[in-house]
């Protein structure tokens, strides 16, 4: 490895054998040296989590991608855990960046913080490593699958630009990643705007069909119809209404920006 090329972290949370991983690692090569460090397993909803029931292995493997061998570390963690080992263990000095995706499935709205895809950069951004989060808008029958229908080649070519940009500028104070979600029709020349995170409702939980509680229950998900009420300035309603690239600036500040006198008010009421 050559410690004076840029150096990115790419992760996921779909697993080391996602074709969308391969099609950001790909569109990536050029800008730097790539580290692959992503869950071993299917991660999808997994948030910024650090379980300790992770067992925390690594292994070295090889990925055949259109007649190129590329060497990933599966870890056996979260995608936040991932980027732990990968920038904190794997990596012989901090990256420039990391990047999560291609995502299997839009990631919009206030739901984020469960997507394995942007709690990945998260926990990067914790460590003062710039993120990029990159999903891609596919049908709900693809979200956990390695589906070959799905084609990638418009969010590969946009994962390359802002990562480039990133790389060369940074970010500005209280952004510390850059969400991008890419409309399934897009191509290369499809326009992209600065979004902000909508506040309707883009998925809800659907309870488990079973008789007692006794019975094993995983919640599913399906997308609302609160969409179509998002505002005019968000990621949802760029995305399913006007079919272009959302961009959203995120903080790891989550202090409401209401006033702290009006809160305390509130408070003391």
């Amino acid at each position: 490895m050559n410690t004076n090329q840029v150096q990115i972290l790419l992760t996921n949370d779909d697993g080391i054998q996602s074709p969308g991983l391969w099609a950001a690692a790909e569109t990536l090569d050029p800008l730097g040296y790539i580290t692959v460090a992503a869950p071993r397993e299917q991660s999808s909803g997994a948030g910024r989590s650090l379980p300790m029931t992770s067992d925390g292995i690594i292994q070295l493997e090889n990925v055949h991608v259109n007649g190129r061998s590329w060497p990933v570390h599966a870890v056996g963690g979260t995608p936040a855990q991932a980027v732990q080992h990968g920038a904190l263990e794997i990596m012989p000095q901090k990256p420039n960046l990391v990047v999560s995706g291609i995502n299997y499935g839009e990631n919009l709205g206030v739901g984020i913080t469960v997507s394995g895809t942007v709690g990945a950069v998260m926990e990067g951004a914790a460590l003062g490593i710039p993120g990029l989060a990159v999903s891609l808008e596919t049908e709900q029958k693809h979200h956990y699958s390695y589906s070959t229908e799905v084609d990638f080649s418009a969010a590969a070519y946009f994962t390359a630009y802002f990562a480039e940009r990133l790389l060369k500028y940074g970010l500005i104070p209280d952004v510390d990643l850059i969400k991008v979600d890419i409309p399934a029709n897009a191509t290369p020349d499809t326009p992209w705007e600065i979004t902000g995170l909508s506040r309707a409702r883009f998925y809800e939980a659907i309870l488990p069909e079973r008789e007692s509680w006794e019975e094993p229950g995983i919640m599913g998900y399906r997308i609302t119809d609160a969409w179509r009420n998002a505002e005019q300035d968000s990621d949802v309603y760029a995305v399913r209404v006007k079919k272009v690239v959302a961009v959203t600036a995120i903080s790891l500040d989550m202090t409401s920006r209401a006033a702290f006198k009006e809160i305390e008010d509130l408070l003391r009421e």
